[in-house]
């Protein structure tokens, strides 16, 4: 069998380590990126809980990729003036890591070629299945309406004094998005912000960095997807493409995380490669919580959101994460989750 996989993030070089070790499969990568400019955009924070597991299955250890160890997050509900209205959160396995190197090396060996993102037409002459792990940007599948998604910022900054020791996360009004601190050690962060409004972003942000100076090194952006996947389907064209990852919608909305959910689709995918729709409906079963989320998450930012009425959508959501919190590296509290609710 002739795979094709599009789209080296981490769901693609996971996929690429994975078949690559298949007798039976022939895999090819294709990076629309420049090798020397490949890179993990937006965040690089995890469970190690979790990813321990998956690195692992690729021959890694993650401990050789943490920048930091997490022990408790700030997160700030308010307007900044008054900390009451600050929540936090004991971490239990929540970690920053140099994600683009273990990307690096979950891929080495395998066959990618960089600067390359090829017609859809050619790929259909030439493999069997051509994975779609492009990300938001969903190339080889049917394009989505109705989608939601939250446009996103992030700086890789240098600082002489360090605003935090720990993870920081300011909560926008609605939660129609949220500005996120994460260490990377030695005086190095990640600083990003993601808005539905694309108001909060440019404000904070500056009001950030002019109270806090610091060192710029790097730049990016890209939108994320928090569309989940029962509202993506669907999953594949009909013919030889079939998605996997953020493409068809991993992205857990209420943290705005897809590291941990694209490494799961990818291994179902790989459990199922030789019977899609299992896949297909794994996913869905899988993700089926994610739908709790996006109704959540699209009531607040319409402000539409009311606490009786919806409180039986926040319980479900509650009680995932209660139930998952070595997943999710933190403690759950009720309390905190329906101070969310009231921003």
């Amino acid at each position: 069998m002739k795979i094709a996989v599009v789209g080296i993030g981490v769901a693609g070089a996971y996929l690429m380590n994975q078949l690559s070790d298949l007798h039976d499969v022939q895999v090819k990568g294709f990076e629309r990126m420049p090798e020397k400019e490949h890179d993990a955009v937006c965040a690089w924070a995890t469970c190690d809980n979790v990813m321990k597991d998956y690195a692992k299955q690729c021959g890694l250890n993650l401990e050789n990729y943490i920048l930091h160890d997490g022990k408790k997050m700030k997160v700030d509900v308010g307007d900044g003036t008054n900390s009451s209205k600050n929540i936090e959160i004991n971490l239990k396995g929540m970690v920053s890591y140099d994600k683009l190197r273990l990307i690096q090396d979950m891929i080495k060996g395998t066959d990618i070629s960089f600067q390359k993102a090829p017609n859809k037409a050619t790929l259909e002459d030439e493999y069997d299945i051509i994975v779609d792990s492009t990300g938001f940007h969903r190339h080889y599948l049917p394009k989505l309406k109705n989608e939601l998604w939250i446009p996103c910022i992030q700086y890789k900054v240098k600082y002489d004094n360090t605003p935090f020791d720990d993870f920081y996360l300011k909560a926008f009004p609605s939660l129609s998005g949220y500005f996120w601190y994460f260490p990377l050690g030695n005086g190095y962060a990640h600083i990003g912000s993601g808005d539905f409004q694309r108001k909060q972003t440019h404000i904070f942000m500056e009001s950030f960095m002019k109270k806090y100076p610091c060192q710029v090194l790097k730049k990016v952006g890209r939108p994320v997807r928090i569309t989940p996947p029962s509202h993506c389907l669907p999953f594949t064209d009909g013919r030889k493409t079939i998605g996997v990852g953020e493409s068809i919608g991993t992205v857990y909305a209420l943290l705005g995380e897809g590291i941990i959910p694209s490494t799961i689709c990818a291994q179902l995918f790989v459990e199922n490669l030789y019977d899609h729709q299992k896949y297909i409906a794994e996913v869905l079963s899988t993700f089926k919580i994610y739908t709790n989320v996006y109704n959540f998450i699209r009531k607040s930012i319409n402000k539409k959101f009311n606490i009786i009425k919806d409180f039986v959508e926040v319980l479900k959501i509650y009680k995932y994460m209660k139930s998952s919190e070595d997943r999710f590296g933190m403690e759950v509290n009720m309390l905190n989750m329906l101070k969310l609710t009231k921003i």
